[in-house]
């Protein structure tokens, strides 16, 4: 007998900041299992700011969601059916199975979630996608030596925040960047970095340079904008700047800027700057040091998170958009049905 379902679709294009208009939930009858399928219950939705980009029609590193289409986006599902070896009925797995509350799975790209290493909802933050992106970034690119400083903005979000306790693991000074008192304060008290700057200071860049006396040996970089032009002058001989987002730029469609890229580009030349970005899945054959390395010391409460749990499935579009705007607070998730009962 067919379960009902339901999936949120990219309904138009956004103009700069997306809008409710922009998504439509739709219902439908979850299909059944077939040969070498699973089917599979969406229990936690991610959202991540990557997913703003897959909404334009522009070339990526990742195709744009058709109008109509399933937003993209990972999951936290349980296995209702199986058809395919290796997976059971009530096993837990990670999928791309977008924002949809059912939905099958040949396999491609499934991996099980093992409640062990921590709570479930983990495998889509401090131990899933965002926390290996600030391992993979840091190791590889940032390629940290003790006693230098670091900065990262963003930092009591999912990437960030790991990026700063890694770094401080690690035997460097972190610096982080973030907005608000609350969320400095976190920053500060809880995650224990060692100095944060709240970018929304009128004098930003003379409280950043006051916060890195010795300038900035890696800055890993999430956001761009005018974050990205007080860190700049900033940076060191021989610095290195992993980037992996920039959510400054997102929605787009604001005032014309100023071509700031000759100035740029000199600095990069005249400090002999290493600039890389890269897509976490470059490095994906380093997942299991991660999990290795790092659910051990989330597990003992060395590295610390914070989950912003949204309920319902319905509210995920107004959640996605507050994200965008500096709403949430720690890794954004929606609850879309209870946890499985052991």
């Amino acid at each position: 007998m067919s379960q009902p379902a339901a999936r949120i679709v990219l309904a138009s294009r956004p103009q700069g900041e997306p809008t409710p208009e922009n998504f439509r939930l739709e219902r439908f009858d979850a299909p059944e299992a077939g040969k070498g399928q699973v089917l599979l219950k969406t229990i936690y939705l991610s959202l991540d700011p990557y997913m703003r980009g897959r909404m334009d029609d522009r070339e990526s590193y990742a195709p744009p969601v058709p109008v109509g289409g399933v937003m993209d986006g990972e999951v936290v599902a349980e296995v209702l059916e199986s058809n395919l070896p290796g997976y059971a009925t009530g096993d837990l797995v990670l999928a791309g199975l977008g924002w949809q509350t059912h939905g099958v799975s040949d396999g491609e790209g499934l991996r099980k979630v093992d409640p062990a290493l921590g709570p479930i909802s983990t495998a889509l933050g401090v131990l899933g996608m965002p926390g290996f992106t600030a391992y993979t970034g840091l190791r590889m690119i940032g390629k940290p030596k003790a006693g230098e400083t670091l900065v990262v903005a963003a930092a009591s979000g999912p990437v960030g925040s790991m990026v700063g306790q890694l770094a401080k693991h690690a035997g460097l000074r972190a610096v982080g960047i973030a907005g608000g008192p609350e969320k400095c304060a976190y920053v500060r008290n809880e995650l224990r970095f060692d100095a944060v700057v709240d970018h929304r200071d009128p004098d930003f860049p003379k409280r950043l340079a006051e916060a890195c006396p010795n300038g900035i040996d890696i800055d890993f970089e999430l956001v761009g904008g005018e974050v990205w032009q007080a860190v700049l002058p900033l940076l060191n001989r021989f610095a290195r700047v992993p980037v992996c987002g920039l959510v400054a730029h997102y929605n787009g469609g604001g005032a014309a800027e100023v071509d700031r890229l000759p100035a740029t580009l000199g600095r990069i030349l005249a400090r002999s700057l290493t600039l890389r970005g890269f897509i976490v899945y470059e490095f994906a054959d380093l997942l299991p040091d991660f999990l290795s390395e790092v659910a051990p010391l989330v597990k003992s409460g060395e590295v610390r998170y914070r989950e912003d749990v949204v309920d319902g499935f319905e509210k995920a579009p107004e959640a996605f958009i507050g994200m965008l705007r500096g709403g949430n607070f720690g890794k954004l998730i929606v609850r879309v049905a209870p946890e499985p009962t052991a």
